[in-house]
C-alpha cells in the first residue's frame, strides 16, 4: 500500500490548469462577491450601537454602586418579580 502517491498531486494541478485556461479563453475575468448595506440598515446599526454604549454606562454604574456599597435593591420589587416563579 502506498501512502505518498505523487501522480495524485500532478493530477489535481492539471484540473486546476485548465480551469485557468477557460477563464482566459472566454476573456472574462470571474467576479468577487460584494455586499450592499442599506442606509435604513446602516441607521439600526447606530441606534444599536448608541443603545450599546448608553447600556454599558449604566451597568458601569450599578458596577461602581455594587463596589461602594451603595447600592440598594428594593425588596418590595425583588418579591414582586421573584412570586411567579415560585407558583
Amino acid at each position: 500500500m502506498k501512502i505518498n502517491e505523487t501522480q495524485r498531486i500532478g493530477a489535481i494541478n492539471s484540473y486546476q490548469a485548465k480551469s485557468e485556461q477557460r477563464t482566459e479563453a472566454n476573456g472574462r475575468k470571474r467576479q468577487s462577491d460584494q455586499v450592499h448595506i442599506s442606509a435604513e440598515a446602516l441607521e439600526m446599526l447606530s441606534h444599536n450601537r448608541a443603545d450599546q454604549a448608553e447600556r454599558a454606562k449604566k451597568i458601569d454604574g450599578l458596577k461602581q454602586q455594587v463596589a461602594t456599597g451603595s447600592y440598594f435593591v428594593d425588596n418590595g420589587k425583588l418579591a414582586e418579580k421573584l412570586l411567579p416563579f415560585f407558583k
